[in-house]
């Protein structure tokens, strides 16, 4: 098991690995104490058995570039296989701005091959590879040094076993003809909008049943403080306060020092200094903020005039047409979307691109009265209605 610890050496790895159609990447890291994630690993393997072809990249030595590396995520001659990509993309996003291209993750594939809802890489590795990983070290501290064999045998399994799933996933692909299916997926880990949390948007991710405009302008300001904050001082928005402290902050409208006291779920350190002087100033530019810059009344699924016998015959469609297809349902569409469609609402994923072909189409049909579902021996499948 090679470990890189020099740019030379990275350089060296990397050039051999440009001559080969894929390269298999994984990283461990820590984020419980940081708003960024911690590399701690990164793990890369190209075409080959076993441990060959395959190091494992210590990015804590103070010396050592990535460069080399991020030369091969420029690579368009290369693809950049991952599983669940999406923490490993925000690494690298973060660190260099870019985005490995072009990128396949098998997680993605699984579902559109058919082995279920966000399926994981052990099952993968169990079900294709025909072997098992040793989860024993899935627990370590990866920023302590050194490591034991134990953590890099399980490391490395993490991309030596992923170019197996990789060529088995693509062949099926390729029999399928769903590699475009897979492609509109990875828009969404190609776009930097997706690693990127703007502090003014930061309070669309917090749940809350109010909605009144200036409830929810002060809302907006309380996390916008909270987000830029934590990422200024690379802290975990949840040390600086909670979801339910801000929550309540935008109910009691505290003004000063001592409303901020009696605040029942404040953390001791939001009490004072610069995070009391921030919530303060927060919800002075809340309750001051011009009614034209309001947040709009965002209408949740839940107030939607959905007509629920239609959409559970939208969930019937989805059903025969996840199993029809062999695909995972949610990957077709969520629950949200069918009370969306049931509701006259158009503006959804399961009614674009290869959804739409798939599910949308007939589900359009349903609701306009011109399918009905029928049973048909153990399937249920959709024919015209006039």
């Amino acid at each position: 098991m090679k470990t890189i610890t020099t740019t030379e050496e990275l350089a060296a790895f990397c050039a051999a690995a440009a001559q080969h159609p894929y390269v298999t990447v994984d990283t461990e890291f820590l984020r419980e104490r940081t708003y960024y994630s911690k590399l701690c690993l990164i793990q890369l393997a190209y075409p080959g058995e076993g441990d060959e072809n395959a190091v494992l990249v210590d990015p804590l030595v103070a010396d050592l570039s990535l460069e080399p590396l991020y030369e091969l995520f420029r690579d368009h001659g290369v693809v950049k296989v991952f599983h669940a990509a999406r923490q490993d993309l925000e690494i690298f996003f973060v660190d260099a701005g870019l985005i490995p291209e072009p990128l396949f993750d098998t997680q993605v594939a699984a579902m559109v091959c058919g082995f279920g809802e966000q399926v994981g890489y052990e099952t993968l590795v169990r079900k294709i590879v025909k072997d098992s990983v040793d989860k024993s070290s899935r627990f370590t501290d990866w920023s302590r040094r050194p490591l034991t064999d134990a953590q890099k045998k399980y490391a490395l399994a993490d991309v030596t076993h992923l170019r197996g799933i990789y060529e088995f996933l693509s062949a099926e692909l390729d029999k399928s003809g769903r590699k475009k299916w897979v492609a509109e997926e990875m828009a969404v880990l190609n776009a930097p909008g997706t690693y990127r949390v703007e502090p003014g948007d930061a309070w669309k991710r917090v749940k809350t049943r109010t909605q009144s405009g200036k409830f929810m302008t002060i809302l907006r300001e309380l996390a916008r403080f909270r987000e830029g904050y934590a990422q200024s001082r690379n802290v975990p928005r949840n040390r600086v306060f909670k979801d339910d402290a801000l929550v309540e902050l935008a109910s009691t409208k505290p003004r000063t020092m001592q409303d901020l006291g009696r605040s029942r779920l404040l953390l001791r350190e939001a009490r004072k200094g610069e995070i009391a002087d921030g919530i303060l100033a927060a919800v002075t530019a809340g309750l001051e903020a011009d009614p034209a810059d309001m947040p709009k009344n965002t209408k949740g699924a839940d107030k939607l005039q959905v007509n629920p016998a239609l959409a559970d015959l939208l969930r019937v469609l989805l059903k025969a047409k996840a199993e029809g297809e062999k695909v995972a349902q949610k990957l077709i569409a969520t629950s949200a979307d069918l009370d969306v469609i049931a509701a006259g609402g158009r503006d959804v994923a399961a009614l674009k691109g290869w959804r739409k072909e798939v599910f949308g189409n007939d589900a359009l049909l349903l609701c306009d009265g011109k399918v009905a579902l029928v049973a048909k021996g153990n399937n249920v499948v959709a024919v015209p209605y006039d």
